[in-house]
C-alpha cells in the first residue's frame, strides 16, 4: 500500500513568511551582508528588511526588491509559487534514502603508507571525486586509482621491501594532491558478496576513496547499500 504522501501530488504555493525570512536570513548571511547593507542594495528601508527576517508577511513590491537585491534574475523569484514538498512528504523521501544508503566514518588518507595498507586489506576498492577537479588534480588521482587498483591484483606478492616502494610512491601522489589544495578521505565497508544460486555469501571488505578540496573534506562518508561488481 502506497502512504497518502506518495499519492498526493505536490500542490505549487508561495514562500510562507517564515520560509521567506529563513531564505532571506541565509542569502545575506552567505553573501555576508548586514541587514543595512542588503536595505541598500535592496532599496528598502532597514526595518523592512528587519521585518521580513522577523517573519512578518512581505508585499510583492518588497519581496521583489529582495529579489533583485540578492542578485536572483528573476525578480518574482521570492513570490511565485513552487512545489514544496510538505513535511510527510520529507520524511518519506528520508526514510526511502535511509533505507538505500549506509553512513560510513571517514577518515583522511596522510600517508602513502596508510593508503597502501587500507589497499592490502580490502577486496575491492571505489573512487569517487566528490567534485570536478582541475586537470592537473585530475590526472593526479587518475594516475593514483590506477595504481591502486593494479597494486591490489597483486599485493600478496610483494616483498616486505618492495611495498616500501609502493607506500613511497603513494606518498608522492598523495602529496601532489595536497600541494594541488587537494586531500583523500576514505571510509571501509564489510559485507558479503552473494550470486543469484549461491546459498551463503563471500565476505568482502570494501574501500571508498574520495577527494575533496582541502577544507571540505567530511567526517562522514554517505554509499549506497546495494553493489554491483563486474565478475
Amino acid at each position: 500500500m502506497q502512504s497518502t504522501a506518495t499519492e498526493t501530488p505536490v500542490q505549487p504555493r508561495t514562500l510562507t513568511p517564515q520560509e521567506l525570512a529563513a531564505l532571506v536570513r541565509t542569502l545575506r548571511d552567505n553573501k555576508g551582508w548586514s541587514q543595512e547593507q542588503l536595505a541598500e542594495i535592496a532599496k528598502l528601508s532597514t526595518r523592512t528588511v528587519q521585518r521580513v527576517e522577523e517573519g512578518l508577511p512581505a508585499s510583492l513590491d518588497t519581496r521583489r526588491a529582495l529579489a533583485s537585491g540578492l542578485g536572483f534574475e528573476d525578480i518574482d523569484a521570492l513570490s511565485k509559487p513552487y512545489a514544496i514538498p510538505t513535511a510527510a512528504q520529507i520524511a518519506e523521501q528520508q526514510a526511502r534514502f535511509d533505507a538505500e544508503h549506509l553512513t560510513l566514518k571517514a577518515q583522511r588518507i596522510e600517508t602513502g603508507k596508510q593508503f597502501g595498507k587500507l589497499v592490502e586489506q580490502s577486496s575491492a576498492s571505489l573512487f569517487h571525486e566528490a567534485e570536478e577537479l582541475p586537470v592537473h588534480a585530475a590526472e593526479v588521482f587518475a594516475r593514483l586509482t590506477d595504481y591502486c587498483r593494479d597494486y591490489a591484483d597483486c599485493d600478496e606478492l610483494y616483498s616486505a621491501v618492495d611495498k616500501l616502494g609502493v607506500y613511497e610512491e603513494l606518498n608522492q601522489m598523495v602529496g601532489e594532491l595536497a600541494n594541488l589544495g587537494f586531500v583523500l578521505v576514505s571510509a571501509t565497508r564489510d559485507t558479503q558478496l552473494r550470486t543469484k544460486r549461491a546459498t551463503e555469501g563471500v565476505p568482502v571488505s570494501v574501500i571508498y576513496v574520495a577527494v575533496f578540496p582541502r577544507g571540505k573534506e567530511p567526517e562522514q562518508l554517505v554509499v549506497v547499500k546495494k553493489m554491483q561488481f563486474g565478475w
